[in-house]
């Protein structure tokens, strides 16, 4: 049962628990329980809304940092990654493989906002190798959901 409700609330998390139990077939109480299992077993995290945030007014710069480190004795990349995530600016850090160590992105009202993050407070981190910023453009897809207006087709129809 954890799998189907985890499958449905990561694409609806506001569906009402008297509609998952329906579609699992489950007693809303066995339902109720089983996600309040899994929010004290750190499996359901928290709940979030995504936001267009170009179709408002509300003006952001949206933008992926690479960063390469040296990782700290006994600590491996844990503490840095802890470091990095503990500013209010940071949205997601993720440690990779490849080219560089982490990925950290981060919002900010302009791109000189970013900017001055990266060079005042992330670079200037111990353990900071170098830094890669890349500004999101556009997002079209986020989440899983697509985020721009499918493109209809305005040419006329001509039949001979």
């Amino acid at each position: 049962m954890r799998e189907k409700i985890l499958a449905i609330m990561e694409k609806n998390s506001r569906i009402d628990i008297k509609d998952l139990a329906v579609l699992l077939g489950e007693s809303e109480v066995a339902v109720a329980n089983e996600i309040a299992d899994m929010e004290k077993e750190h499996i359901i995290c928290g709940y979030h809304t995504l936001i267009n945030w170009d179709n408002t007014s509300e003006e952001k710069v949206a933008a992926l940092i690479e960063v390469k480190v040296t990782p700290q004795r006994g600590m491996g990349f844990d503490k840095i990654a802890e470091r990095i995530y503990q500013y209010n600016e940071v949205n997601a850090v993720y440690l990779m493989s490849g080219a560089f160590d982490f990925a950290v992105f981060i919002e900010g009202k302009t791109m000189k906002e970013v900017a001055l993050f990266v060079s005042s407070k992330l670079s200037t981190l111990d353990s900071v190798l170098s830094t890669s910023t890349h500004f999101v453009l556009k997002k079209y897809k986020d989440h899983g959901t697509v985020l721009v207006e499918e493109v209809q087709d305005e040419r006329m129809l001509v039949t001979p």
